[in-house]
């Protein structure tokens, strides 16, 4: 016995309707199509599930016995259809961001307003994890996709660039005016003589900033360091040193007494990148976000 969901529905609305004609225009199918239904469902069974007349159709017996069956049936079915609907359509407006603290941070917040502005049925979910968590943390599927700084792909993780930013000095300020100042340029020579502070040898963007350092003698020194650019910043403005960072971080050295100048002779550019799992579905709020960000990022690295 194989009795189909389409045979099971025909037979509950000729059941509660008890007429062949109505049934079918509430089915939307022909009443010829209604009666092969019913009769390949009592043929499946070996049995009559209707007595019919020229006035009307009733239940048998054995139609009375699976009634009750078939309703039990069909509603569990529909029930748990609507919540796996229900899920997949909430799986499909949230989006799960994995980023960096200073991404999650001072980037993403002038971000998200302009996201939400176009696309309020999306809810955005955001974890802020060092690289490696991020990069964790997609790879499970438990993200989305994840923003940074990604020099290679992890297995299983494709990478987009999404932005560029390029390598600036951040130096101690004694500015006071209410407006931070413009962001300037320096050569890199500028730093010849800096006591830098910087993040620790093994991060991969201070790999980059120490192969140009070399070439001004500096690739050696000894320099504090700390883990986080936040860190970096305020330390810079306590007077500790003059530290080198990409221009992402243009946002957070505004809110403290720095200034900032773009290292030039030569101008160093990172990319920064959005890595999602390898074959996972890009759903239309990934791509809108993408989009969003991709503009907001060229106005944010100035």
């Amino acid at each position: 016995m194989n009795l189909s969901t389409r045979q099971m529905r025909a037979f509950l609305q000729v059941a509660r309707l008890g007429n062949f004609t109505r049934a079918a225009e509430q089915a939307h199918i022909t009443q010829a199509g209604l009666s092969i239904l019913i009769r390949e469902m009592e043929k499946q069974l070996g049995c009559r599930l209707f007595d019919r007349t020229t006035r009307m159709v009733s239940l048998t017996p054995a139609g009375r016995r699976l009634l009750p069956v078939v309703e039990r049936l069909v509603t569990d079915l529909d029930d748990v259809a609507a919540q796996l609907g229900a899920e997949g359509d909430e799986a499909r407006q949230t989006l799960r961001i994995a980023a960096t603290p200073l991404v999650s941070s001072h980037l993403l917040p002038q971000v998200f307003p302009t996201f939400r502005q176009a696309h309020p049925q999306v809810s955005l979910r955001l974890f802020d994890a060092d690289l490696r968590d991020v990069e964790a943390m997609v790879t499970a599927g438990d993200a989305d996709m994840g923003l940074g700084f990604f020099f290679k792909a992890a297995a299983g993780l494709e990478r987009t660039p999404v932005g560029r930013f390029h390598l600036m000095r951040v130096a101690p300020s004694s500015d006071e005016a209410d407006e931070p100042a413009a962001v300037g340029t320096a050569p890199w020579s500028a730093l010849r003589t800096a006591e830098l502070v910087g993040l620790p040898p093994g991060n991969p963007i201070q790999k980059v900033i120490d192969r140009h350092l070399a070439t001004i003698g500096r690739a050696d020194a000894q320099r504090p360091t700390f883990n986080f650019f936040g860190t970096l910043i305020s330390m810079v403005e306590a007077g500790f040193g003059t530290a080198v960072m990409p221009t992402f971080a243009l946002a957070a050295c505004r809110r403290h007494r720095v200034r900032t100048d773009v290292l030039v002779k030569p101008r160093v550019g990172l990319d920064f990148y959005r890595i999602a799992k390898r074959g996972a579905h890009e759903t239309e709020a990934m791509q809108a976000f993408v989009a969003t960000l991709v503009k907001a990022l060229s106005a944010l690295s100035r």
